[in-house]
């Protein structure tokens, strides 16, 4: 028996529940993980609150974590007992202890890279990766927009845009996460909480807009964000934060040729060699310096509920990590 956070009934972070569970052994083409950290991702709010649909009632929550290698299913090569791997996207489960997982969707990490670091950057990393450079290929000259900028995605995003030449426009919601959004790479720091963003992203880019924004908050923010997109700009939601948001009519976006996208991570890392290529990649960037992971908050597994409500709640910035 490990001990794991399960899920009876969708709802607010107290749904979530610190019990027992039962992990098999691995069949073939799996192995076992013993889980060093778990990453906390806002998909897992979604998930929890019903927004997305989980397989079944009741689960356990997570897809993101980092862990050692105790058993491999028989016949299996490429993986040995003492291997340190870490996995993003499916099969959902990784706020237990220890774990099954399909040995083709672990990938191998780094010596020089910490647990703590690889659970709180795969799948954020990952999405990072797609969204500047093969949803929106961001390129110098380029002005990009980045919603929630001190947020774990947000962090990473702005430091990979400015690495790539693009000067890049961020939006807060106080004081300190734009100065955190300053150290990553912001040329430019709204705080909307002072500032209309529609107005300032119009000011600061002379009203010509921005080529990209990369938006994780929703509601609150996507009607702002088509009106700052220049002619034939990419509107790239890919959360909703603040809820869903209003349908948008063909027209709206006809006025200005503007393309919009709901881009998701799975659908860019369906094959292995896609997989791993898109984490290498990730991996790479962080061994040069070009991203640095703030893991600005842990908390003990047996309190997932206390990391949902702060990250709820938007006392969160950077990274959230789940130590078992």
């Amino acid at each position: 028996m490990v001990k794991a956070i399960r899920v009876h009934e969708l709802g607010g972070p107290e749904v979530l529940k610190w019990e027992d569970v039962e992990v098999e052994e691995p069949k073939e083409g799996e192995i076992r993980v013993k889980n060093k950290a778990i990453g906390l991702n806002f998909i897992d709010v979604y998930f929890r609150k019903g927004i997305y649909k989980a397989p079944t009632l009741p689960y356990t929550p997570g897809v993101e974590a980092c862990g050692v290698v105790t058993a491999v299913g028989p016949g299996l090569t490429g993986r040995q007992v003492g291997d340190i791997v870490a996995y993003a996207g499916q099969p959902m489960g990784s706020y237990t202890e220890e774990q099954i997982l399909p040995a083709n969707r672990a990938v191998p990490v780094p010596a020089s890279i910490d647990p703590t670091v690889a659970a709180s950057l795969l799948l954020k990393g990952m999405t990072t990766q797609f969204l500047v450079r093969r949803c929106f290929k961001v390129e110098p000259g380029h002005t990009v927009l980045v919603h929630a900028a001190a947020g774990g995605v947000g962090s990473l995003l702005c430091q990979w845009a400015n690495a790539l030449g693009a000067t890049v426009i961020g939006t807060v919601s106080t004081k300190e996460k734009a100065a955190q959004a300053k150290e990553d790479g912001c040329h430019h720091v709204i705080i909307y909480k002072e500032e209309d963003f529609v107005a300032r992203v119009k000011e600061i880019t002379s009203d010509n807009g921005v080529e990209v924004v990369y938006d994780s908050v929703g509601k609150d923010t996507f009607e702002g964000s088509l009106a700052v997109l220049k002619l034939r700009g990419y509107m790239v939601s890919f959360g909703q934060s603040s809820g869903v948001p209003d349908p948008v009519s063909l027209p709206a976006l006809q006025a200005k040729s503007l393309f919009l996208t709901r881009p998701g991570l799975f659908h860019y890392t369906v094959t292995q060699d896609e997989l791993l290529e898109t984490a290498g990649d990730v991996f790479a960037n962080v061994a040069s310096g070009v991203l640095r992971v703030r893991v600005n908050h842990t908390y003990p597994l047996s309190e997932a509920a206390r990391a949902h409500a702060d990250l709820e709640n938007r006392r969160t910035s950077g990274s959230v990590v789940l130590i078992p």
